[in-house]
């Protein structure tokens, strides 16, 4: 397919049918799949609505890759995790850090194939296959000591959450509401700061 100037915006018809309507063609979702790979940029939008779907139609994608034999990247222990957090109060604060751990193994793929690349030239292949594994391994060992550091962050907040017995209630009403928010923040801004600073 050839790829049209910008951002690319792909109609979804009733019979699920999508059409791209950068390069006016007809397309599926192994070719949208193909445009990811690429770098390529693109919204899907409901052909009659007009609302954003994008979301779901890239959730397809991946229910699709994780169906081929042999495809998979999300293991069993990851996606149960994920879904004890739907309806969690940690709920908001999950994409935002997966989001921000997916970048910086992405920024780090570069230095990775090189290492790979330098292993498998120097020597023969039989006798470094262990390495990229180790590498791949030690990332994601870096990537879930991260995760577990950024939600032991939360412990001291849950335990200030409920009050001992001897004291007042926590206010009700609007200021109850903006004194949860604000605490939030903080604690969003406080994560924050120490991704960042882990990364680094």
């Amino acid at each position: 397919m050839a790829k049209a100037e910008g951002d690319v915006t792909i109609k979804k018809y009733a019979n699920r049918r999508l059409y791209n309507t950068g390069t006016s063609t007809y397309v599926t979702l192994e070719d949208l799949a193909k445009m990811v790979k690429k770098g390529e940029v693109f919204t899907v939008q409901d052909a009659k609505t007009g609302e954003d779907i994008t979301h779901s139609v890239l959730t397809q994608i991946i229910f699709e890759q994780e169906s081929k034999t042999g495809n998979t990247l999300l293991p069993v222990s990851f996606l149960r995790q994920l879904i004890s957090y739907y309806g969690d109060q940690m709920q908001m604060v999950v994409p935002t850090f997966l989001e921000h751990s997916m970048k910086t193994f992405t920024d780090q793929q570069v230095q990775m194939r090189e290492q790979m690349t330098s292993a498998f030239g120097d020597t023969p292949i039989a006798k470094n296959l262990h390495l990229p594994m180790q590498m791949m391994e030690e990332q994601v060992r870096r990537n879930t000591d991260m995760f577990r550091q950024a939600m032991q962050m939360f412990a001291p907040f849950a335990g200030a959450a409920t009050p001992p017995q001897h004291q007042s209630a926590p206010p009700s009403g609007k200021k109850a509401e903006a004194k949860d928010i604000d605490e939030l923040k903080e604690q969003l801004r406080a994560l924050q700061g120490r991704l960042d600073s882990m990364s680094t």
